[in-house]
């Protein structure tokens, strides 16, 4: 413990406190601790209309000038503070890695697993820390038992990884997947959770549910479908990965049994962390995909022997809970709802616009969906970029097709106002 005191010494850096103190401090820092300061007793949806802090937000970025970044969907920017511990950790990993990562870096797991629960609202031992949002449901998709003829309920417009994983288990054991199609955007919560439970039998064992469908950000009423699963023992697997710090909730609120997510995203960690959280009593019932002793072991780390990692990119995870406490979960919310509401109030009555999410907060906050009547979403990616160097994704998966439109905290109105003039031009066009 002292090597690892000695450690963090000589390469702290700056923490939700930390970062606002010192001779040193660069001025982005100094104004982001004014902004803080003014901040402390404005309401969370009123701060989220003033642009003045959010661009104070915006300099805690290395964000590229060169464009206007709005697919922070697939995988979002560290802050300043994330990005450089991650490189300080891995430049004193470097200089003896069998000693530095192994007998101090590696340290820092237990604390960061902590940390990580209290954000999900959890047991420290129901939390694993994986590389992201696909190997953690996989971990449990490949690793609990079932029988041939068991059956799993899924949607046609979950995230592919997911359903290529089942279709391998239903390819090999013969359990059988039971799709539902869902009509999306949809406001209708009775419908939502309708085409889930109609779906059940008695011989459903597991239901997938996506959070937040990732093609066009509608949020997905988990805990009432869980509700409905967990009266006829039907196990609960929900696809977290764009929801765990993009809006407010904690994990054991879904009522879920499994949740897996990428820390990538929203929380603004180093690209290839993850999380995944397993109710700690189901724990000894999971085969881990990779050896670690017996299947009955119960303890969640048995899920991370994944032989040598990037610890370095692991343990700067700690920073983007800083930063995220920082500004604070219900604030960030607030201001990615408005983001995203901002442009699409915007282009909502363009003639031959359709956007395919959610206003209400109940079923969407910062992913947004366009398309443009007789384009392709491919044609409208393709002007966006040429032409306003704005950076988006087209979807085409199953019956949802558009643009997707992925702003984050550093986003500004201006750079929504240019998109919302190429979707504009590229309709009249």
């Amino acid at each position: 413990m002292a090597n690892r005191r000695s450690f963090l010494n000589k390469i702290s850096l700056l923490s939700a406190s930390a970062l606002t103190a010192g001779m040193f401090q660069p001025a982005w820092s100094r104004n982001l601790k004014s902004a803080l300061k003014n901040a402390e007793n404005v309401a969370p949806g009123d701060l989220a209309t003033d642009d003045e802090f959010w661009y104070y937000v915006q300099q805690s970025y290395t964000i590229s000038s060169g464009f206007i970044n709005l697919n922070n969907g697939g995988v979002s920017p560290a802050p300043k503070v994330v990005a450089d511990a991650m490189k300080r950790y891995y430049d004193i990993s470097n200089e003896a890695p069998s000693y530095f990562m192994w007998r101090v870096i590696d340290q820092g797991r237990e604390p960061l697993r902590k940390n990580l629960a209290q954000l999900a609202g959890c047991d420290k031992e129901e939390i694993a820390m994986l590389r992201n949002a696909s190997e953690a449901l996989e971990a449990v998709i490949f690793g609990i038992e079932l029988k041939a003829g068991d059956e799993v309920v899924l949607a046609k417009q979950d995230y592919p990884n997911m359903i290529g994983a089942w279709k391998q288990r239903e390819k090999r054991e013969g359990i059988k997947l039971v799709w539902i199609n869902l009509e999306l955007p949809s406001e209708d919560e009775k419908y939502l959770v309708k085409q889930y439970t109609d779906a059940f039998t008695d011989k459903t064992k597991v239901v997938q549910v996506t959070h937040m469908i990732n093609w066009i950000g509608q949020k997905m009423p988990v805990k009432k479908i869980a509700d409905a699963a967990k009266k006829k023992n039907i196990e609960v697997l929900v696809d977290g990965a764009h929801t765990f710090a993009q809006f407010e909730f904690l994990i054991p609120d879904l009522n879920c049994d499994y949740f897996g997510t990428s820390l990538h995203k929203w929380l603004g960690a180093p690209i290839g962390t993850g999380l995944l959280y397993i109710r700690k009593e189901k724990i000894k019932n999971i085969w881990p995909m990779f050896g670690a002793g017996e299947k009955e072991e119960d303890n969640i780390r048995k899920f991370e022997h994944l032989g040598t990692r990037p610890f370095f990119i692991e343990e700067a995870v700690d920073k983007a809970i800083d930063f995220f406490d920082m500004i604070g979960a219900k604030r960030k919310e607030e201001r990615l709802l408005y983001l995203k509401n901002y442009w699409m109030e915007k282009v909502q009555h363009i003639p031959k616009v359709q956007i395919h999410t959610s206003l209400k907060k109940e079923f969407g906050c910062a992913i947004g969906s366009v398309s443009v009547e007789g384009k392709k979403p491919a044609e409208l990616d393709s002007y966006l970029w040429t032409n306003y160097k704005i950076h988006t994704v087209g979807i085409e998966w199953e019956n949802i097709h558009g643009v997707r439109v992925t702003p984050n905290v550093y986003t500004t109105t201006k750079n929504l106002d240019r998109l919302v003039e190429g979707i504009e031009s590229f309709a009249k066009s």
